[in-house]
């Protein structure tokens, strides 16, 4: 696949933002937010609008976005705020020559993928540069007809949430819609005040050099096996009915165990989870809400449990880390800076030697990229683009029922991994699109 850059431009927001709206202030969960930019491709059909004209719209339809999103136009200001100066987001064009779009669909492959990015999104080394770009978005065109729209948000502005809610506000914007909450702006600092962070550094979570030898692929869980695997996982003392969820994670974890088993210095004992706040605060906050309302929750179990596969504790495992998160957990969690004081804490237990036990999980599932229309239909396929050790990223297929899961793991771990026979009942390694 050839990727050929067609035009580079910096897109401002339509109107200008109000004096009073030009300093937004970060929470600490945007202040902890990995140095990363968190990115999403959406696939379309081929159409028979040429190139002019839907160039031409994208572009007017993105500057009037940004006048909703003005933080994404800005820069950061300092530790604690974005100066909100309409400097404006990145917006490129390319074509590719990859013959029919079905072509890259069908290979999945995240090295091929990430062409149809603006760029790395691993970003720089620290998230508190002030030349930081925000947004960018890169529109492929591809020679049968079909396009690729990706987007990349700088984490420190954005959690997964937001960059579905971002995508559906451009499309709607670009397909005529006037009906664009007016809720995407929220004081997150109300609830979870910043912190001087000087003596805490994000800035060794994403090696890039040390991700080439990570191998990220695609597993799809159709409907059909994700409902037994439910019914499945479901059989036993700690949980009657897992969700979607839980019940693909556990299997994973449960894979995990047995690969890691042998060797008692990586053998996995511990899930983290990352949970949206959104719906657990009392009142709700706005689910358009931009922002990180997200925060990791732990699961972990007795060593003596290591080696016992057991998925309906598993799964009851997570369940019980997950529901924990409720509005008075996080409230007290956050009072009085307990959240970084546990984070920070975290860290330097992580810096006394390898933090190989823990496996991650990001579920993107729910989130409605699949409703992202800007005119010409629905996405036939989205994928995010990232590469992390030891991570799940979990996205709904199109039909709402199964589970996209990218896994990354170490070349050695995933050859075993591919092989566990769990997986291999439930998962489909290279699905048809």
């Amino acid at each position: 696949m050839e990727v050929q850059i067609i035009s580079k431009e910096i897109l401002k927001p339509s109107s200008s933002t109000p004096h009073h709206l030009r300093n937004y202030k970060l929470s600490v969960l945007d202040q902890l937010a990995p140095p990363i930019y968190i990115p999403i491709i959406l696939f379309y059909s081929p159409s028979s609008e040429y190139f002019c004209e839907k160039s031409d719209h994208l572009k007017k339809s993105f500057s009037k976005t940004l006048t909703h999103f003005y933080p994404f136009a800005g820069q950061i200001k300092d530790d604690f705020s974005i100066d909100c100066n309409d400097d404006g987001a990145a917006f490129i064009e390319a074509r590719v020559d990859a013959g029919d779009i079905s072509m890259v669909l069908e290979q999945a492959d995240i090295n091929q993928l990430q062409q149809l990015l603006p760029f790395s999104p691993y970003g720089k080394s620290s998230k508190r540069s002030t030349d930081q770009v925000m947004l960018a978005a890169q529109v492929n065109y591809f020679n049968c007809g079909g396009l690729a729209i990706s987007i990349c948000i700088w984490h420190a502005v954005a959690d997964a949430s937001t960059l579905a809610t971002f995508a559906n506000s451009w499309a709607a914007i670009s397909s005529g819609s006037n009906n664009i909450s007016n809720e995407v702006i929220f004081d997150g600092t109300t609830l979870f005040p910043p912190q001087d962070l000087s003596s805490f550094s994000l800035h060794n979570f994403v090696k890039e050099d040390e991700l080439r030898e990570i191998v990220m692929r695609r597993f799809l869980f159709d409907g059909s096996k994700v409902a037994a695997l439910r019914a499945e996982v479901g059989n036993g003392q700690y949980l009657d009915r897992p969700t979607r969820f839980e019940a693909v994670s556990a299997l994973i974890l449960g894979a995990m165990m047995a690969i890691t088993g042998e060797n008692e210095a990586t053998r996995i004992n511990t899930a983290t989870v990352a949970v949206d706040l959104r719906r657990r605060m009392k009142p709700q906050l706005p689910q358009q809400s931009i922002g990180n309302f997200c925060q990791v929750t732990i699961a972990n179990w007795p060593e003596s449990e290591s080696n016992v596969l057991n998925y309906n504790r598993l799964a009851g495992k997570l369940h019980e880390s997950i529901t924990k998160m409720n509005n008075d957990y996080i409230r007290k969690l956050h009072a009085g800076g307990g959240y970084f004081n546990f984070l920070q804490k975290a860290g330097e237990e992580a810096r006394k030697g390898p933090n190989l036990r823990v496996f991650g999980f990001s579920s993107w599932c729910k989130f409605p990229f699949y409703e992202a229309d800007f005119g010409w239909g629905k996405p036939i396929w989205s994928s995010p683009v990232l590469k992390l050790n030891r991570v799940a990223i979990f996205l709904d297929t199109k039909d709402g029922k199964g589970i996209d899961a990218w896994i990354g793991l170490s070349k050695e771990d995933m050859i075993k991994f591919e092989k566990n026979p769990s997986i291999l009942t439930y998962a489909s390694f290279s699905p048809s699109m």
